[in-house]
């Protein structure tokens, strides 16, 4: 397997004068050229403009230092095609960068390629494999995101997620995953899915390299303190628990523990009912903003949509406002009640997804234990470690009070530590 790359460690290289980002960009690409044949996690890669853009001056004094990004594939891009995962949009060049990809160039991040995703970030599986074991998903829909960290080939990658699709490709891949506040990172240059949840976020090796890369990216104090403080954890299993595999209880039991024996406090909390009813939401707001954000290709393209979009188009048709708008309400008490819940903890620990990444292609798994976080706009971490029964990786996923995406993400990076230290 392929080492992971550290992009903190690989900053603070650059930095001290051990490593230039030329080196950086030429260990990617020879990841690249050992990994993507079999992973396939990428849609667009210009090998010879990465190497350019790595010899450029200063870049070691800037945020990103000078590390590699890649893109999800819905998300613009002037100097690569956007496909966004779909026939319609094959070879389409925008005419501006997304605002993030203007925020990591400026950082001194250098954009290697696009990543491949499932159509319009949905449900119809994307060609990326799963680097852990490539006979299974690598979930979706932020997949080639996911996968090329794994596979050693990119310190730092964009994803986006609407139900789940940072937090359980972070999870079936073995990596870092950070979802953060909804709103944190602009959305615009990003094809929507659903604009009440589409949140943009970052994939890495662990909780610093997300912490460290959406800090540098966005100009904003992430990077936990170093102080000792001790996390206090609400265990959430969640009214959907009986869909978690054993393995994956498992796995969540074994990060409690982990937590307990390095001295936090863990207390089970069962969710308020207007918290839980909220997952109910999570469809009609969807389908009714899906309806109407691919309006144009359903009026004009619609041959060329997957089966599996053109149904689930179908059927969100017939979502009305009123239906609507009583999702929204339910979503707004539902924030309410969990910032209420949550008043006490530092962080909530919970499912990261149902168990292992399936065998095959054919399904992406489920965001189930997902759905409900965005849709309530809290920071999310899937923190990696743990193993299924097959010795695939599952993730366990820390969540955040909402705007606290710094202490969120300390909450993550403790637990992280405490479970390397208990293996």
């Amino acid at each position: 397997m392929t080492e992971m790359l550290s992009a903190a460690a690989l900053a603070q290289a650059i930095r001290a004068g051990r490593l230039t980002p030329l080196d950086v960009a030429e260990r990617c690409l020879e990841a690249i050229r050992t990994r993507e044949g079999d992973v396939q996690a990428f849609t667009a890669l210009d090998a010879d403009a990465l190497l350019t853009q790595a010899r450029a001056p200063g870049l070691a004094a800037r945020p990103l230092a000078g590390l590699p990004v890649g893109v999800k594939d819905i998300i613009d891009t002037v100097d690569f095609p956007t496909g966004r995962g779909s026939p319609i949009y094959t070879g389409y060049r925008p005419v501006a960068d997304a605002a993030i990809v203007r925020m990591a160039v400026r950082a001194g991040g250098l954009i290697a390629g696009k990543m491949s995703t499932t159509e319009f970030a949905f449900m119809q599986p994307s060609p990326t494999r799963n680097p852990r074991r490539l006979s299974h998903t690598p979930g979706g829909s932020s997949a080639g995101s996911a996968a090329a960290v794994a596979a050693g080939m990119l310190p730092i990658t964009l994803g986006t997620q609407t139900g789940g699709s940072i937090i359980r490709p972070a999870s079936f891949c073995g990596v870092t995953g950070y979802k953060p506040s909804f709103k944190l990172l602009p959305v615009l240059g990003l094809k929507p899915f659903a604009w009440s949840l589409d949140t943009l976020g970052l994939f890495g090796a662990h909780v610093a390299d997300v912490a460290f890369a959406a800090a540098a990216i966005s100009g904003r104090d992430l990077i936990p303190a170093d102080d000792g403080h001790v996390p206090h954890f609400a265990l959430v299993s969640t009214a959907r628990a009986h869909l978690a595999a054993p393995d994956a209880h498992a796995a969540l039991e074994a990060a409690a523990r982990a937590a307990q024996k390095a001295g936090a406090r863990v207390s089970v909390l069962d969710l308020p009912a207007e918290v839980e009813a909220a997952d109910a939401a999570c469809g009609p707001v969807q389908a009714f903003e899906a309806a109407l954000a691919f309006a144009d290709e359903w009026d004009r393209h619609h041959g060329e949509l997957s089966d599996t979009l053109a149904s689930y188009l179908a059927s969100a048709q017939h979502v009305t406002p009123d239906e609507y708008d009583a999702a929204r309400r339910a979503s707004r008490r539902a924030r309410h009640a969990l910032a209420d819940a949550a008043a006490g903890f530092d962080a909530i620990l919970t499912f990261s997804a149902t168990g292992e990444a399936p065998a095959g292609h054919a399904t992406t798994g489920s965001p189930v234990f997902n759905r409900l976080w965005t849709l309530t706009g809290a920071p999310c971490v899937n923190v990696a470690g743990l193993t299924g029964a097959s010795g695939l990786p599952i993730g366990v996923q820390v969540v955040g009070r909402f705007g606290r995406d710094r202490a969120t993400l300390g909450a993550a990076r403790f637990l992280e530590r405490a479970i390397h230290d208990g293996h």
